[in-house]
């Protein structure tokens, strides 16, 4: 009757119509980096200020400047505004389903969810290193061990620890399988 059109999404992977996706983007990198170096500040009476008293001021600074609807801007080198934030590179394990694929996560993000929507996931080009060379560079995927003779499918973990190998951190698991009694764990 109005005009309006429902568009329902979800909280992580949000596809409607995409007129605040920008201005959302552009806070939650404003906030990421905030929160990436744990920016704490003592102003000159000695008070204690946290990023989110910084707040309103990035809100000021976020609605005053000019944006891609009010104006062109690039900066000296010719680059875009904004990059994405992109974190990787990772080996896809396997595709799942026609919309995700399940990927080899490294020991960083270990207790992320390794599937993630096709939408997200990017070719990686190796660039820019003599560019920005205090960029963080991420480590590989650890190698999967398989072990022969596995006696079927995992019930649960019972202990784990990390120990040196080769020069290598490694994880190792004690694990009770399926089906097997408490002296069989390996």
């Amino acid at each position: 009757m109005l005009g309006t059109k429902l568009a329902f999404s979800t909280a992580y992977h949000p596809q409607t119509d995409g007129l605040a996706k920008i201005m959302i983007q552009t806070m939650e990198e404003i906030i990421r980096r905030l929160c990436s170096y744990g920016m704490e500040y003592k102003d000159h009476k000695g008070y204690t200020h946290d990023w989110v008293t910084f707040l309103p001021a990035f809100q000021l600074a976020y609605n005053t400047i000019q944006n891609s609807t009010t104006g062109n801007f690039n900066n000296l080198n010719g680059l875009k505004k904004r990059r994405d934030s992109f974190d990787g590179p990772f080996t896809i394990i396997k595709l799942t389903g026609q919309n995700a694929v399940e990927v080899r996560l490294t020991e960083e993000f270990s207790r992320k969810h390794p599937v993630f929507p096709v939408s997200l996931v990017k070719p990686y080009f190796q660039k820019g290193e003599d560019k920005f060379p205090s960029r963080k560079k991420t480590t590989n995927p650890p190698e999967i061990v398989e072990v022969d003779n596995s006696p079927g499918p995992v019930r649960n973990i019972i202990k784990a620890r990390k120990i040196r190998l080769n020069g290598k951190d490694q994880r190792q698991y004690l694990v009770r399988f399926k089906n097997q009694t408490a002296d069989k764990d390996k």
